[in-house]
């Protein structure tokens, strides 16, 4: 066991916080895992923007971290700075009790049943997108799935019926959430939305307002109100037991928004990328498509959130001294569990850098060594959510298209915000259409 250290952080680069931030920025993977290699599996990193950020890449530390006092390890102001988007209320930037309520008022559309029967929708969307997809040139599938993915939290979160609102919720949702750094500015200083260079940004957020709030009031309306099962619906009915305002409804609809759609489609998008680069498990998952082997789908959407997960790392802000990894760490240090770094350890994933999805079968998986929704009282709401719909998104696809294989090296890590997508947009090649493809519907029902 270790000595704990006293007033002193671990080790780490002594750049200048702004360095730090402009490498993290182009190369954040790349920069915790020199760090790995230099300091070890705790190691600090100061950002211009984070502040100092401890990483920890020890499952048992991660543990301590996952099962802390959530009074103590503030996850809520880690992401404090999306509060400009997302909302106050978001269930992503409250903390304590307030974000206990939240969470516990938001579980019934996340539930096991509740997902199971948003599943048909979920293939039909994704038949319909992939009937339009070229054939016989390379295109890039993250677009593709980026319009999967909207128009199921479009169709089963939020329940957009209405086809002008539909629309309008198409156009705008992207548009609001591809935003850029620039753009980004005006999100942790709200201020400076009333300035020029950011009114398009204020009048996107105002757009998608309008919008969602006229779904909300549709569904406070709505005479058939028990009967629907989208998401708001169930907010509104307040099926997990406290009501919620309709800023409050506004502020978690975003937020599912902007935490289920970028990431799934990116999720799906390196599973093809992947996919595609191994013809022997290509043919292996396209065999338990046409199966219906929802085994082997679910092992290939685990295996690439492994290797190529969405999100680098999760964090929360100590607010009160703690001790990690044999360091007495003060309030107001960030701890950084490193998703990237426990994916990639050799030690817990042998050849890690090989893209195997059989490792994944019959085994259980530790929620401190595979963690692509983060963990402890803070793993993501939709994580259940979001497995469903890889599954079925894959076997859509590789039920209706005859996909080409690639000897081209695999995409690069490109930094999206906080999300790790292909740098070209995970570009594949339908070779030809597959036929006497039946309805999806009484695959899924």
């Amino acid at each position: 066991m270790s000595t704990t250290t006293a007033s002193a952080l671990p080790p780490g680069p002594r750049l200048p916080s702004i360095v730090t931030s402009l490498l993290m920025l182009r190369w954040w993977p790349r920069v915790v895992a020199v760090c790995r290699r230099r300091y070890g599996k705790v190691f600090t990193l100061t950002n211009s923007v984070m502040g100092r950020m401890v990483y920890l890449s020890d499952p048992a530390d991660i543990k301590t971290v996952f099962a802390g006092d959530p009074r103590i390890l503030h996850a809520g102001e880690a992401n404090s700075m999306l509060s400009g988007l997302l909302g106050e209320t978001s269930v992503l930037v409250v903390d304590d009790d307030v974000h206990r309520e939240c969470r516990r008022s938001m579980m019934a559309p996340f539930h096991r049943d509740a997902v199971a029967r948003q599943a048909a929708v979920m293939a039909d969307i994704a038949a319909d997108n992939v009937a339009g997809w070229p054939a016989g040139r390379p295109f890039a599938v993250a677009p593709k799935m980026a319009e999967i993915t909207l128009e199921v939290i479009l169709r089963t979160v939020i329940g957009a019926s209405d086809p002008a609102r539909l629309a309008e919720l198409r156009a705008v949702m992207p548009r609001l959430l591809r935003v850029g750094a620039w753009e980004s500015l005006a999100l942790a200083k709200p201020e400076l939305l009333q300035r020029r260079p950011w009114r398009r940004l204020r009048r996107l957020m105002a757009e998608a307002d309008r919008l969602l709030y006229a779904e909300i009031a549709d569904r406070r309306a709505d005479p058939h109100l028990d009967e629907r099962t989208d998401a708001l619906a169930m907010l509104v009915r307040a099926d997990g037991g406290v009501a919620m305002t309709d800023r409050e409804l506004r502020d978690q609809l975003i937020t599912l928004l902007v935490a289920g759609h970028d990431t799934t489609a990116t999720g799906l998008s390196w599973a093809l990328e992947r996919l595609t680069r191994h013809p022997d498990l290509l043919a292996k998952a396209v065999r338990a498509a046409d199966e219906g082997d929802d085994e082997y789908l679910d092992a290939v959407a685990k295996e690439t959130l492994r290797i190529r997960p969405v999100v680098p790392d999760v964090g929360r802000i100590l607010t009160e001294p703690v001790e990690i990894a044999g360091y007495r760490l003060p309030a107001g240090v960030m701890v950084v569990p490193s998703i990237t770094l426990v994916h990639d350890d050799a030690g817990i994933y042998p050849d890690p850098e090989r893209f195997d999805p059989d490792r994944m079968l019959g085994v259980t998986l530790s929620p401190t060594t595979w963690l692509p929704f983060g963990g402890g009282n803070r793993r993501c709401l939709g994580a259940g959510f979001a497995m469903v719909e890889m599954r079925v998104v894959l076997r859509e696809v590789l039920r209706r298209v005859e996909l080409a294989t690639t000897e081209a090296p695999g995409e690069r890590q490109r930094i999206k915000h906080v999300i790790l997508t292909p740098h070209r947009g995970a570009r594949i090649t339908v070779r030809a259409r597959r036929t006497g493809v039946s309805s999806s519907n009484g695959a899924y029902g």
